[in-house]
């Protein structure tokens, strides 16, 4: 029995990941009360009692508004909790699976990012996740790292859900100059636990992307959610979208305008094909409603 260590179990593909783990695995995924990757120390006692084999860093600092006047706290989190994950997997060659972001990219390229193309966040949230994947890769310890982008389940706070939220709204304005693909923790996780199981994860040292299809925009995204909503009779009414233009949405973190992200190396060296969003989003919708 595979002993899976998952920080972030409370998060969307942490508890995603631990609905959908395998039967054999022995799952232990503790609150940060009782590992706080941020402290070493936490770490090292989690490590020492659960010996874990395999790692898998769902915890993260998210608040991509907030970090840009709460510095610390997202570095905390997201490059020294990922450095110290890092340090104790090196002692054993413990593999670690780290999720990433889209946004640590800034978004002026006109085609979708692969792996190998320069980095450049915009942003504090973006800079720490940056500063998480440097971490890792400095440890000398396994690692794939997956970077997925705008993620959305039937837990936690999403966009999703933050629009459900405003269905009794008679006009929303979304904006529609940021282009990219919803994913779905379920298929986030999927994707995770098939890497896990076909690749050589005592060896890996493996940078990819997670990406769905088809691209779009944060409006067109609200559009499908109220639409896909409408038809399974979860609102019964559509408000009025109007597209905007970031400037015309103003906020503390800029975004990048391309989040898309190429997600062809995931596919050949796992055989993970890219599902359609669309469908993630209606069993997502569902789930809301059971």
């Amino acid at each position: 029995m595979r002993r899976v260590l998952i920080t972030g179990g409370g998060g969307q593909v942490g508890n995603a990941l631990i609905a959908s783990a395998p039967p054999e695995s022995q799952i232990y995924a503790p609150d940060s009360s009782s590992c706080d990757i941020s402290n070493p120390e936490s770490v090292q006692d989690t490590f020492s009692s659960f010996e874990p084999e395999l790692v898998i860093n769902a915890a993260a600092y998210t608040a991509v508004d907030r970090a840009e006047t709460d510095r610390r706290a997202a570095f905390e989190v997201n490059a020294e909790g990922a450095g110290n994950l890092a340090r104790a997997c090196r002692v054993d060659q413990t593999p670690l699976i780290h999720l990433s972001t889209d946004y640590v990219f800034d978004g002026t390229g006109k085609s979708a990012y692969n792996e190998d193309e320069t980095t450049n966040p915009l942003n504090v949230y973006g800079a720490s996740k940056l500063a998480g994947e440097l971490q890792i890769i400095e440890a000398g310890t396994p690692y794939l790292i997956l970077r997925v982008s705008w993620v959305f389940s039937a837990t936690r706070s999403n966009f999703v859900k933050t629009m459900l939220g405003l269905a009794g709204r008679d006009t929303l304005r979304v904006v529609d100059d940021q282009r990219g693909t919803p994913c779905s923790a379920d298929d986030i996780a999927e994707a995770l636990w098939l890497s896990a199981e076909r690749l050589e994860m005592k060896s890996a040292r493996l940078l990819l992307h997670f990406s769905s299809t088809p691209s779009t925009t944060w409006f067109g995204f609200a559009k499908t959610i109220f639409e896909t909503a409408a038809s399974l009779g979860i609102v019964g009414r559509i408000p009025h979208l109007e597209p905007i233009s970031s400037d015309g949405y103003p906020a503390a973190a800029r975004r990048p305008a391309n989040s898309l992200l190429d997600s062809s190396r995931l596919q050949r060296v796992v055989g993970f094909q890219p599902p359609d969003w669309r469908d993630s989003l209606r069993d997502v919708l569902r789930e809301l409603t059971v």
